[in-house]
């Protein structure tokens, strides 16, 4: 493979969930950090985007993880962009440990976006021919798939959006509907199996003040679940998803 970048982690105390190993906000954030970095590194980072009032938002993605790193374990990121179209591209990761043993994948589907504007622009030349691309994919999945909206009141959880919630481009960040919706799943299974996959949309934004009501109810089996994301006021659609749990053994 060529056209990749690489980075390196190791796995911090307040990074761990209760049972000592890498919470699944924590990868969400351990990737985004990397295509930060991976960003910074052909010298169009994140803040100078920022300054041209540009950034990049994510509007679907997959993370599946066979298992989660531990207290002060070292990981390697590796991410590359697999295709592009006008104004958007896809990223693709792989999470390896110390030994490079695969431990989990991810793609996400990300859009360059005007943020005085609210609208998508075309991806600058100059960070296509410095990033180039590779058709490898880390999973062979299609993110665009559409996953239909739940209003079910089995499970469900209400949340103010605060100003920690919203990021450089103005809007709640990814992670924390990761966050919302982990909170409404039921307590059996947080306690006794650990997120396999998430398989995610992003529907519109959702901003600083709005109240958020999380849905979650069974999907196919007792360890998969469908999820959405909605603001109170007035039932827009912010996020909708996919989980599948596995038991810890």
């Amino acid at each position: 493979m060529e056209n990749y970048f690489e980075k390196q982690f190791e796995l911090r105390y307040f990074e761990m969930n209760n049972f000592g190993e890498a919470a699944p906000t924590t990868i969400l954030t351990l990737l985004e950090e990397t295509a930060a970095d991976h960003c910074y590194s052909i010298n169009h980072s994140l803040y100078d985007l920022e300054n041209q009032n540009i950034g990049w938002v994510l509007l679907s993605g997959i993370l599946k993880m066979h298992r989660y790193p531990s207290y002060k374990e070292k990981i390697i990121i590796r991410t590359w962009l697999s295709s592009y179209s006008l104004v958007k591209g896809i990223r693709e990761n792989i999470i390896y440990d110390e030994k490079r043993n695969i431990i989990g994948q991810a793609k996400g589907l990300w859009v360059f976006f005007d943020i005085m504007r609210r609208r998508p622009v075309g991806i600058f030349d100059s960070i296509k021919e410095r990033w180039s691309y590779d058709i490898d994919e880390s999973i062979n999945y299609d993110i665009t798939k559409k996953i239909k909206p739940i209003d079910s009141e089995i499970h469900i959880k209400a949340f103010n959006v605060n100003r920690y919630d919203v990021d450089t481009n103005q809007h709640v960040n990814n992670i924390r509907y990761l966050q919302w919706l982990i909170e409404s799943i039921p307590d059996h299974i947080i306690d006794n199996y650990y997120l396999h996959s998430i398989d995610g949309r992003f529907i519109a934004e959702a901003q600083y003040g709005d109240e958020i009501l999380s849905f979650t109810e069974r999907d196919i089996n007792d360890n998969s679940f469908i999820h959405t994301i909605k603001t109170q006021k007035n039932n827009k659609v912010c996020a909708t998803a996919k989980t599948l749990w596995k038991e810890r053994i």
